[in-house]
């Protein structure tokens, strides 16, 4: 019984590092492209298990900064599990939790993103570009800091 535990806890924790590994690479990407803004953007990532717990950058960091182990682990109020110390931006937990099957959120402020969010129309479809993804895209009024949980309906 003991060894089965053990062999599922060492299953977790091997899953919550490839976990971390990839986010830490999305963050990177993120940084490379120019698609950081600041501090207040960030990704997360659902860990595995039935506590429902992300792995969020540690607010203030700047994405080209973040590392795997620097990742902090919030539960589902947005609380660090491991560092209660470690401070994170508690928007990205609320925007995790509106999708309970997102594995993973980008939540990012790109220039191209901001402009086309700054016109009355939209995303036209202007152009072959536009056709391919105009359909996924959903607007709604800005509210300010995501901090509302019943904002994420």
């Amino acid at each position: 019984m003991a060894s089965a535990m053990n062999q599922e806890t060492d299953s977790r924790a091997q899953a919550e590092r490839a976990i971390r590994e990839d986010l830490f690479c999305a963050y990177r990407l993120v940084a490379s492209m120019g698609w950081n803004d600041l501090i207040f953007t960030h990704l997360s990532a659902r860990v595995s298990g039935p506590e429902h717990r992300f792995l969020l950058n540690p607010y203030g960091r700047g994405f080209e900064e973040i590392t795997a182990s620097s990742l902090i682990k919030v539960d589902m109020e947005g609380k660090p599990v491991d560092d209660p110390q470690a401070i994170v931006n508690p928007a990205g937990f609320t925007i995790h939790l509106a999708r309970d099957d997102a594995r993973c959120v980008m939540h990012l402020y790109t220039l191209d993103g901001q402009a086309v969010s700054a016109m009355a129309n939209g995303l036209l479809p202007l152009n072959q570009t536009a056709l391919g993804v105009v359909g996924d895209f959903a607007y709604h009024d800005y509210e300010g800091v995501a901090l509302d949980h019943d904002e994420r309906e």
